[in-house]
């Protein structure tokens, strides 16, 4: 039998050093037939297990861990063992085992005078629980704490969620520069590889979160960059990934990158589901917010049920289906529903964007207003140029609403400038719709038709039919689905009746590699991977 020792020799080790998952977890099975591997051992056993997949069989060691400390009578181990499978089961939805665990460890620590890092961990759910659920100065106050325990005992991992616990507990009580801060200084430290792998990807993700909410375009690229080259260099891990992809693909549809963003984000659906991990949903909702600016209703509407399903808010882009549906009245009281049970003002700004542009739709100028005014409030902390865009488009939409051309004019002319700055082409056609009905109003054609133009440029690039149907209904052209030219139709209708790409290219007379990239640009109009998929989607749409 070894001792611990000669365990520290084992290939596993060497293979954690690499970062080199699969490896490890074939060493440590291995080890584990020829010798009684040591409870810290099997604490590492579980962790290589988690980050390969194989959630089960990391909880399974976990438990295994747990109980070898139990009978080694180590508290400490007990406690950090009983922290992790809470926090692995809280992580995957199942609360009562979560709070069974979490309870066990309190119990191990409420039990000893040890004075140890352990202790602040079992604070972490508490404090999140409280964040999450509006009592956020006394998370703020757990989450310093934390961090200064992590600094007293030199745990580098406690020190790094402290800091990402108070910068998020900043963020929502409106000091956004302090939250910022504190956020930054957590990241310095994960791409230092000061901390443990599994507080890396929390860290990582959480924090490229709230860049999303605060609209800090920079920073979340930023970081989401630097997510993919930790997720790149560890080529068989499994967990951060797809929320990886998921961060990316948001990023390439705001760039105007919706073929990219529509593989990305089918990409990461494929990664969440195998093995499935509760990030899922959020894969989802970006496909159906893809689906939904493309105008494919029905694949939209299949896809906020799943991101629904899967414990992920379907707003604001199912009441934004809803209007572009034709039931602006539904979208309206979606809208106002989310509104009313989102009191974290950043998590507000998406939403707000949505009712105002409901509200312009529906003639609610008062609604409208409100909605650009909290907009702006909520701005003046937070000095980013995607939301100065943000606010000053509902501004002008607002503005519009209440029969202020003028007004409209200036605030939808700035939004338009940093849109195009940034580049966000989709936002800028849809500032370029808003100033031709101001120029409309004001008699000027040539100015209306020259907007018209770059938007309906714009729209047809990016196949967002349902734009170019507002846009201008009498042109036909605008009515192919998903916004495929007719090329593109015929090509497709080939496709579905089972011709290969070298067939088709001589039924056509064109090239095989024209065919190969019309392809291309179909799957990525209709956000689908397969030819199979492309062909259920024609039949399904009466196209063939």
């Amino acid at each position: 039998m070894a001792n611990s020792n000669t365990l520290r020799s084992n290939p596993a080790h060497d293979a954690i050093a690499r970062r080199a998952w699969s490896e490890a977890f074939e060493a440590f099975e291995a080890a584990d037939v020829s010798t009684t591997l040591a409870p810290s051992e099997v604490e590492q056993f579980a962790f290589v297990a988690n980050f390969i997949g194989e959630e089960p069989r990391g909880s399974a060691l976990l438990e295994r861990a747990h109980h070898g400390y139990q009978d080694a009578a180590d508290l400490r181990g007990q406690a950090r063992t009983a922290f992790w499978l809470a926090f692995g089961y809280m992580h995957r939805g199942e609360m009562a085992q979560a709070g069974g665990w979490l309870a066990r460890a309190q119990r191990l620590l409420d039990a000893s005078d040890l004075d140890c890092p352990e202790r602040a961990y079992v604070r972490i759910p508490p404090a999140l629980g409280r964040l999450e659920g509006g009592e956020t100065a006394e998370a703020l106050e757990d989450f310093e704490e934390i961090g200064a325990i992590g600094e007293r005992f030199a745990d580098r991992d406690l020190i790094a969620i402290g800091r990402l616990g108070t910068g998020q507990a900043l963020v929502h009580l409106g000091e956004i520069a302090r939250g910022i801060a504190s956020l930054d200084e957590a990241m310095v430290g994960v791409v230092a590889g000061e901390v443990s792998p599994m507080v890396a990807g929390i860290v990582y993700c959480a924090t490229i979160e709230v860049c999303q909410e605060l609209f800090d375009l920079a920073r979340a690229q930023e970081w989401t960059d630097a997510l993919n080259r930790w997720c790149e260099s560890q080529p068989d891990l499994v967990p951060f990934r797809g929320r990886c992809l998921v961060y990316r693909a948001e990023l390439m549809q705001l760039r105007g990158d919706w073929r990219d963003a529509s593989a990305e984000a089918e990409r990461a659906r494929q990664r969440l589901a195998d093995p499935p991990q509760p990030e899922i949903g959020a894969a989802y909702y970006c496909q159906a917010e893809l689906h939904r600016v493309r105008g494919a209703h029905e694949e939209a509407e299949r896809a906020f049920r799943a991101a629904v399903e899967r414990g992920h808010s379907p707003q604001p882009g199912l009441a934004l289906l809803r209007l572009a549906q034709g039931r602006p009245e539904v979208a309206a009281t979606a809208i106002a529903n989310a509104l009313d049970e989102t009191p974290i003002e950043s998590r507000r700004i998406r939403l707000l964007a949505a009712a105002t542009d409901i509200a312009l739709a529906t003639d609610d100028a008062d609604r409208a207003t409100e909605a650009a005014r909290e907009l702006a409030s909520i701005a003046q902390s937070i000095h980013t140029p995607l939301l100065a865009a943000t606010v000053a488009h509902a501004a002008g939409a607002a503005a519009l609403a209440r029969g202020e051309p003028d007004e409209a004019m200036s605030a939808l002319e700035e939004a338009l400038a940093i849109w195009l700055a940034l580049p966000a082409p989709y936002e800028a056609a849809r500032a370029r719709v808003l100033l031709a009905r101001i120029a409309d109003g004001e008699a000027d054609r040539d100015r209306a038709t020259a907007e018209r133009a770059a938007a309906r440029d714009v729209f047809e690039a990016l196949g967002a039919i349902d734009d170019l149907r507002r846009l201008d209904p009498r042109d036909r052209r605008t009515l192919a689905p998903a916004g495929l030219t007719p090329r593109e139709l015929r090509v497709l209708g080939l496709v579905a009746t089972g011709m290969t790409n070298r067939a088709i290219a001589q039924h056509l007379t064109i090239s095989e590699k024209t065919v190969a990239r019309h392809l291309s640009n179909i799957f990525g109009k209709l956000g689908v991977s397969s030819r199979a998929a492309a062909t259920a989607y024609a039949y399904r749409h009466n196209l063939v």
